[in-house]
């Protein structure tokens, strides 16, 4: 079954590759580059989503015979107890049913929640931060894995994301009802 994924992130791709084969076999992730449709830093839930869903349903578009497309986004959240990270995956399929899952969240530093809020972006503030000039830690552990000194990664954030995405197509009655 070919799938295609909207992304060309290596971190991305390895999380959802981890977690299609524990669900269906034989899949065929296909990446392709295609636009989210919302700002480089999504700055709030309903964007994260709306991203990941147009990421999703471009490439579907974009690979002629995927039953499924997948998209990803990492984006910020702003509620009363701050500003937190976190990472949507949203699942369609051709018939136009819809999954959507949530990695878990960290609260950010205030520091960089007021730069987010001055308009700049995570990665390269994580970046200059941490004296990344090859922007190594976006490209392989992510924020996340600063924040919490390794424990949790990218790859780990967008794999439950991804699980939880999956939900609608793996107890398809609960979602009929």
């Amino acid at each position: 079954m070919k799938i295609a994924i909207g992304t060309t992130s290596k971190i991305k791709i390895r999380a959802v590759k981890s977690v299609l084969p524990k669900v269906w076999k034989g899949v065929e992730l296909v990446p392709v580059k295609v636009d989210s449709g919302v700002r480089p830093q999504p700055m709030s839930d309903e964007e994260g989503i709306k991203g990941a869903a147009n990421r999703a349903k471009n490439a579907l578009m974009e690979v002629k015979g995927a039953a499924y497309g997948i998209g990803l986004e990492g984006a910020v959240h702003q509620n009363s107890y701050g500003m937190f990270l976190g990472g949507w995956v949203v699942i369609i399929d051709r018939k136009g049913a819809v999954g959507i899952g949530s990695s878990g969240r960290a609260l950010l530093p205030k520091y960089i929640a007021r730069r987010l809020h001055a308009g700049n972006e995570l990665g390269p503030i994580v970046q200059e931060m941490m004296g990344d000039s090859e922007n190594r830690i976006r490209r392989t552990v992510g924020t996340i894995s600063v924040l919490t000194d390794g424990l949790t990664d990218r790859t780990e954030e967008f794999k439950e994301a991804t699980k939880l995405a999956l939900a609608p197509f793996i107890s398809k009655k609960l979602y009929k009802k």
